[in-house]
């Protein structure tokens, strides 16, 4: 059985980044005359979840630098649900692994899995909330706007998530999962509303991504105004996401998968693979069969999204910690997404596992792409098929030419 060759490949695309984070947010919170709110002496939680945001130490310093100018003292809050293995010191570590320390945000962290029960839901459900940030003096609830993983609605994941499910912790996180997808997709949305009306919840910042996962839009929203201007930034991430240049893959390569990079590990907009029941599969891209490589070290043993895989390697099946990624997947109710798939010694084991059950294509003409993350798909590695049909095209730069896959020692692909 022969590899292809394989092209590295960059996908250009359009973007739109800010250039100066710390003076978008001064700006920003001039405009919605912070003054009025941010008193001297007051103490304010800032909410701050456990994906991979780009920038997020210096916007979560920038905010907290605000506050400091008020006289106020800002403090964090991990606002991250059942993840970190549902412990306060489990969501401690998945801050650090992001960056977000004392030393990086100049304010201190106080985390706690205790919360207050605060109100309830046209339907009945309890809304809680983290009882730091309860008997704080206000909160700024602060996340990233984008597409979810798990659904698809007006609302998906962003400032109202945050509310409900981050500032919530682990027992509203059980609370809503009971529901299945109806519990975070449906029902998610009230509870946040229900979260920020009993709270001194001051202000939702919402931060937006271009395609390279590069800042574009940070945005100070007053509560009342937060349901509405979250429909209208989830519409301009949708707009503003990347996506894979081609959509018929027999075979996908993730170097690397983590909740750094999605909260399922593998963005499943990206991979279009969702695996929950009552959800349908999207249609593109359309992918026979994908190798998870590597772990990441950020994700500190949580393996949740291996399930989205057909074959991973040794290498990363060692680094599971059992304990937080059933924590998470059971809280979730989603367990497709941590079933372990076909175990291998190594990518090269895989990719050959792979390519033996892709009936009736020539090996050379195997459709492969090879991605570092489902964060970063600006550069990947494509076979020759797939660099003919995509070299000439505009928004792709050629890297390197088509040549033999190459591996390291033990099997692995080499990294350059």
């Amino acid at each position: 059985m022969a590899f292809p060759k394989v092209a590295k490949i960059k996908q250009k695309f359009e973007v739109e980044s800010m250039t100066d984070v710390s003076k978008v947010i001064e700006k920003q919170f001039q405009a919605i005359e912070a003054n009025q709110k941010i008193k001297p002496g007051m103490e304010i939680a800032i909410t701050v979840g456990s994906r991979g945001i780009a920038n997020i130490a210096l916007i979560v310093k920038g905010i907290a630098d605000e506050v400091k100018k008020r006289g106020a003292t800002p403090f964090i809050i991990p606002a991250m649900g059942s993840h970190g293995g549902a412990t306060a010191e489990g969501q401690i570590e998945v801050l650090e692994g992001l960056d977000v320390t004392e030393e990086t945000t100049g304010c201190d962290i106080r985390s706690s899995m205790d919360v207050e029960e605060i109100g309830q839901t046209s339907a009945g459900i309890p809304v809680y909330i983290d009882k730091h940030a309860y008997h704080a003096d206000g909160i700024i609830v602060m996340n990233r706007v984008k597409p979810h993983t798990d659904f698809k609605k007006d609302i998906e994941s962003g400032v109202l998530k945050m509310a409900s499910i981050g500032m919530g912790k682990h027992k509203q996180a059980l609370a809503l999962h009971t529901y299945g997808i109806k519990g975070i997709r449906d029902m998610m949305p009230e509870v946040g509303k229900v979260a920020i009306a009993n709270s001194n919840t001051l202000y939702g910042i919402a931060v937006v991504e271009n395609a390279l996962e590069e800042t574009a839009i940070i945005e100070v929203i007053e509560p009342e105004q937060i349901e509405e201007r979250e429909r209208e930034l989830l519409r301009k991430a949708f707009d503003l996401m990347p996506s894979l240049p081609i959509n018929e893959i027999d075979i996908l390569v993730v170097d690397e998968i983590g909740k750094n990079y999605s909260g399922t590990g593998m963005d499943t907009n990206i991979i279009g693979r969702i695996r929950v029941l009552g959800v349908e599969e999207p249609q593109n891209p359309s992918i026979k069969y994908l190798i998870a490589s590597n772990l990441s070290e950020a994700s500190h043993g949580n393996a949740l999204g291996i399930g989205l895989a057909d074959l991973t390697t040794k290498r990363l099946f060692e680094k599971i910690d059992l304990k937080k990624m059933n924590e998470n997947v059971i809280t979730s109710t989603f367990l497709d997404r941590a079933k372990i798939p076909i175990v291998l010694d190594n990518d090269r084991e895989a990719l050959l596992a792979a390519l033996r059950a892709t009936w009736g294509v020539d090996d050379e003409d195997t459709r492969i792409v090879r991605i570092p993350n489902t964060l970063h798909i600006g550069e990947m590695y494509v076979s020759e098929v797939i660099y003919h049909e995509l070299k000439d095209q505009a928004n792709i730069e050629v890297i390197e030419e088509p040549t033999e896959m190459k591996f390291d020692e033990n099997g692995y692909f080499l990294k350059k």
